[in-house]
């Protein structure tokens, strides 16, 4: 794969970079969802720093007439309004595509740049001091003229004034914050967006606030007069609108937290800490909601600790309200002592686990699925968990209802796995189904039930789950302990009763193995009888996989994708059928050891030879997966283990 198609109409690859806090989110926010009006698809990634303001971020946004599932490399249309953006990103720019920038950076040097990396500052400098260029925004621009690249200087701050002047405001440091609108206006102007798209995209992002409404319509109209009275030349590619059926447009954190509603969650916790937390934040705007039948409404508590935030919806989930938690990595390591409480106690509680780049602290806002064995097997001891992972933005949605269906029939912790590449992916999808997941509540007892005197919480049953009652139940006594007890809950260290509780307490993962449809736990993709390739995975590499399975299959390429959407309990015998009669199989996963081809090889005995890695912290990219699944075809035992590295 070159570079992109520049004569394409639709086909485009927009990219938008500045200071961590300066406006870039909802400067891609508001474009995405303009060119989403206007019909097209959209996937867009979020990349930043770990700080609150100040160093670089960016956001990419690929705009298609039909779906698209992932990131490609490649840059057809750069939007800057300062000069980091340049530095970094400019050479990623295409062939004949085009820069936007403020003119006032022109004469910036590249090494005063102090929020770059020195590293890549003398990387840049060298680059053009090679080619002859001045080691300065000037000379970056100079590349890229080189290059073919339609260059368009724009005066910020004279945009600023104007809409200030419109709209009698005095001063301007008021409005400074419109630039990330003017960015996208620009861009919109110059890629042939009629502005109504713009100015809707703006009504939706700022809601009721009007005054801020009125402010950035003023300012995106004033950037399209500008455009269209300066700029006369037409760039080889633009935005023409297309019928489209209803979609929406949403992030993987908004449809984790749109899941958790729709399921019944009634009471969330959560440590800040990223990126759990847009979930929680987006849950905390939305405490109060319509569901059929009336009004609902949810609890969202922020707690001192992770440990807290655990064991109060450890809590919630006694009284018999449906109760979760979400964290990432860090979190999830002081979780794990009230994860096994709620273990050992049989208690229906669900943690979304946002895998980021690990050990310690890490890469708290870059991309991995480096906690799977880890979700797998944290405890001292040993008890029952299901784990699921999400492959895609929709799967997040339906997922969080099933945890929470699955935490409740089984009476134990659903861990929920999303990596930050999926939840700070924005998308637009087709509508999402609120009733195609009933929701199952188990061996709940409902207040005017009848039982058998005395109530033992944890009775010894085939399938291991006894009914459960709820704190406070009049008629339904029962003990609750961190120690092994019997069947009432009492402490007993007795060896008999050891052996019985720890078989019934295991036996959900038996019986939830044959309860939860095939279709819950993997997904295989194929429509070739005669298949060259197998591609294993789980999580965010799923959009990747699907559109390189296109390429190939134009190819000639025969290629299946199996896709392990349920860790635990492991489906064993399904993932035996399709690996045993595969020719070549190729396991692609975004952490360093390939985690997943080893929990296959534990759970089947099959060893997966070829794998292909990334660890640098950024999603893998349809060019990179492309050509790496190419190099294993060509020489599968040269290229045992192929290491992705592709992502500014």
């Amino acid at each position: 794969m070159g570079d992109c198609d520049l004569s394409d109409t639709n086909r485009i690859n927009w990219k938008i970079g500045g200071a961590q806090g300066s406006g870039v989110d909802s400067s891609a926010r508001i474009f995405s969802r303009a060119c989403a009006l206007a019909g097209l698809w959209v996937y867009g990634t979020r990349e930043y720093y770990s700080n609150i303001k100040g160093l670089h971020s960016y956001f990419e946004v690929r705009l298609s007439p039909t779906p698209v599932n992932c990131k490609v490399d490649g840059v057809t249309f750069l939007a800057s309004f300062d000069a980091e953006t340049l530095i970094r990103h400019a050479e990623t720019v295409e062939n004949s595509g085009a820069i936007i920038y403020n003119n006032t950076v022109l004469q910036t040097p590249i090494e005063k740049v102090d929020t770059i990396n020195m590293e890549v500052r003398q990387r840049v400098i060298r680059r053009l001091e090679s080619g002859g260029f001045t080691p300065d925004v000037a000379g970056i621009i100079k590349e890229a003229e080189g290059r073919g690249i339609h260059i368009y200087p724009v005066q910020y701050d004279d945009i600023i004034g104007q809409t200030a002047k419109k709209l009698g405001e005095t001063q301007l440091s008021r409005l400074n914050k419109i630039i990330n609108v003017l960015a996208a206006s620009f861009s919109g102007a110059l890629l042939g967006l009629d502005r109504s798209y713009m100015f809707k995209a703006i009504e939706q992002t700022f809601a009721s606030k009007q005054k801020i409404i009125q402010m950035n319509v003023e300012g995106a109209a004033i950037a399209y007069d500008f455009t269209e009275n300066n700029f006369k030349e037409k760039l080889p590619y633009s935005i023409v609108p297309i019928k489209n059926s209803e979609r929406i447009y949403i992030s993987g954190n908004e449809a984790v937290a749109l899941g958790k509603l729709v399921g019944g969650c009634r009471v969330q916790t959560y440590y800040p800490i990223t990126p759990a937390s847009d979930e929680s934040e987006f849950l905390e705007a939305h405490e109060y909601f319509n569901v059929s039948g009336g009004k609902g409404s949810i609890l969202v508590v922020q707690t001192e600790d992770e440990i807290a935030a655990i064991t109060m919806a450890t809590g919630a989930a006694l009284t018999g309200a449906r109760a979760g938690t979400s964290t990432s990595g860090p979190g999830f390591s002081l979780m794990v002592e009230g994860m096994g409480w709620a273990g050992i106690n049989e208690v229906p509680v669900v943690i979304t686990l946002y895998s980021r780049g690990g050990p310690s602290t890490g890469m708290p806002t870059r991309t991995e699925q480096g906690d799977l064995k880890f979700a797998l097997n944290a405890s001292h001891g040993e008890f029952p968990r299901i784990v699921i992972c999400s492959g895609d933005v929709k799967e997040c949605f339906y997922d969080a209802i099933r945890a929470f269906n699955y935490a409740e029939r089984y009476q134990l912790p659903v861990i929920h796995i999303v990596d930050k590449g999926l939840a700070n992916c924005n998308v637009t999808i087709t509508p999402l189904d609120a009733s195609a997941i009933p929701i199952e509540r188990g061996k709940l007892i409902t207040p005017d039930g009848q039982h058998q005197q005395p109530y033992k919480r944890f009775l010894f049953t085939e399938d291991g789950v006894s009914e459960r009652a709820v704190l406070g139940m009049p008629g339904y006594r029962f003990w609750n302990t961190g120690d092994e007890h019997d069947e009432m809950g009492h402490i007993n260290e007795e060896p008999d009763n050891r052996v019985r509780m720890m078989d019934k307490r295991m036996r959900k993962l038996e019986t939830a193995d044959k309860e939860i449809p095939v279709e819950e736990k993997i997904a295989i993709f194929s429509d070739q009888k005669s298949v060259d390739l197998t591609i294993v995975s789980w999580g965010s590499s799923k959009g990747a996989i699907l559109e390189v399975m296109e390429l190939l299959k134009k190819e000639g390429v025969a290629a299946e994708f199996l896709q392990i959407r349920t860790a635990s309990p492991f489906p064993v015998e399904q993932v035996k059928k399709y690996l045993s009669r595969a020719k070549l199989i190729v396991d692609v996963e975004q952490n360093y050891s390939a985690q997943m081809a080893k929990v296959i090889a534990e759970k089947t005995g099959i060893m997966i030879e070829n794998v292909i890695v990334k660890y640098n912290g950024r999603p893998i990219s349809l060019n990179e997966l492309y050509q790496a699944i190419k190099l294993v075809i060509s020489a599968p035992r040269k290229n045992r283990r192929v290491v992705l590295t592709h992502g500014a």
